[in-house]
């Protein structure tokens, strides 16, 4: 499975390439608002720099248009920006034919607000690249959010469908291990969850009679 880091912090970017674990990025207007970055022109200069230190791996661009047109319009903006860029299309009627067109003219995408396996048939059926369930919201309304990830993921292995599962909304590092039991082909997610995969008391312990035995060892 494969860890995409869900933020538009450049620090943060760095330090999960830096720990080896970074396989792409995902970013929404508002993970753009909070790091101050405004403006058409601050925006798609931001997503560059983000592609420079990602290199081989995704980077999501989201669109804002709600309208099938507009979609396609600034989908063509975004996909210049660099070889990485996938677009992000809402799950919308206007946004599954927005991801149709961009499949019939080789531009990636990423259908997002998902939270159907109904909505997951579409968007494959569309030529989506990935596929956002949103887990952590559906866990917010009483749903399971993982079963969700485990019944697409059913659904895509027989069906033989290409799209890729990128479980979103992950709220912590448990769930970021449920979403690999479920199927999911990618995790996005804060840098924070994916730092508390390295926790443990008994590292903690083991780590510490290590040290004291060695230093008892040793005078």
């Amino acid at each position: 499975m494969k860890f995409f880091i869900d933020t538009a912090n450049l620090a943060q970017i760095r330090e999960a390439k830096d720990l080896g674990v970074l396989d792409g990025v995902t970013t929404n207007p508002s993970l753009m608002a909070k790091e101050g970055i405004t403006g058409t022109d601050n925006i798609l200069k931001h997503y560059k720099e983000i592609c420079k230190i990602v290199e081989t791996g995704d980077v999501s661009a989201e669109v804002i248009s709600t309208d099938f047109e507009g979609m396609v319009e600034e989908g063509k903006i975004l996909a210049e920006i660099d070889e990485n860029i996938v677009v992000k299309v809402p799950m919308t009627k206007d946004g599954i034919k927005a991801i149709s067109w961009f499949t019939a003219n080789g531009i990636r995408t990423n259908c997002t607000l998902v939270f159907s396996a109904g909505q997951a048939i579409l968007a494959a059926k569309a030529g989506a690249t990935y596929l956002s369930p949103f887990v952590g919201r559906i866990d917010d309304i009483g749903w399971d959010g993982m079963q969700l990830i485990e019944d697409i993921a059913h659904i895509y292995a027989i069906q033989d469908y290409d799209t890729m599962i990128l479980a979103a909304s992950i709220r912590n590092p448990l769930h970021i291990v449920k979403a690999a039991q479920a199927g999911a082909h990618v995790v996005t997610c804060p840098l924070d969850s994916i730092l508390g995969l390295l926790n443990h008391p008994l590292t903690d312990i083991g780590l510490a009679k290590f040290l004291a035995d060695h230093k008892k060892a040793n005078g």
